[in-house]
């Protein structure tokens, strides 16, 4: 299992959100540059970068910084957040980027999805964000019509490989991943499941490394030292 830990910018700082609440945000650093390398020399092989302005405003601030890291670091990264166009798609994978993760744009343009995964292949991920089983949206401050687990299976027949789901209640509440969700998931679909939300002890990461999962993304568990990266890639 792939462990990725996670950067996420918010007007230039590396900072964690309570359940996507922008008025619930921690400030960690204010170089995600650093942090960055910091987690290459720790031993990280991936790293997942999200674009907090962009996912909120639908444009991205932190353009710069997000390529300044993918021309330091010399492992792949993936990066999310309001990326809503073939363009947007194209300047990052330009820049470096690895992976580039679909949203919002996931739920409102099917043949942009579809084309995009179409030319890419596996470089374009689909983040789900769900709230009670429903899909989130626009930096999850609104609800799609959608039931997360239907929508997973109509992403798998359009070809994504991997996708990246959150519970958005676990998301930063240092209370564990909401691991029925992601075995439902497994049972029901073939499809590449990165595990993000709610990983805050080594435990979690054993049991999800258990489960099979492809990967699991830790945020504020890493940033406060309740994980280590060298013991969670251990597992």
């Amino acid at each position: 299992m792939i462990i990725f830990p996670a950067i996420d910018i918010k007007d230039g700082n590396c900072v964690r959100l309570k359940q996507g609440k922008f008025e619930d945000m921690d400030v960690y650093f204010d170089n995600p540059v650093e942090v960055a390398k910091t987690w290459e020399a720790k031993g990280a092989e991936f790293i997942h970068i999200v674009d907090l302005d962009g996912a909120k405003d639908g444009k991205s601030k932190n353009f710069e910084i997000i390529s300044e890291i993918a021309r330091t670091v010399n492992i792949p990264i993936q990066v999310g957040g309001g990326i809503r166009t073939r363009e947007a798609v194209q300047t990052l994978l330009d820049a470096g980027v690895n992976r580039v993760i679909l949203g919002t744009a996931a739920v409102n343009e099917k043949e942009l999805l579809k084309s995009l995964v179409d030319e890419y292949g596996k470089q374009i991920v689909v983040s789900i964000d769900a709230k009670d089983g429903i899909v989130a949206i626009d930096g999850w401050v609104n609800l799609s019509s959608l039931n997360s687990v239907d929508f997973v299976k109509e992403l798998e027949e359009i070809g994504v490989q991997t996708i990246v789901y959150t519970d958005i209640a676990k998301d930063g509440m240092m209370e564990g991943p909401n691991f029925e969700i992601y075995r439902e998931l497994m049972e029901k679909n073939s499809i590449d499941i990165i595990a993000s939300g709610g990983v805050s002890t080594l435990e979690d990461v054993a049991k999800l490394s258990e489960m099979d999962m492809y990967g699991a993304i830790i945020g504020k568990a890493l940033y406060i030292e309740n994980i280590k990266l060298e013991d969670a890639l251990e597992v």
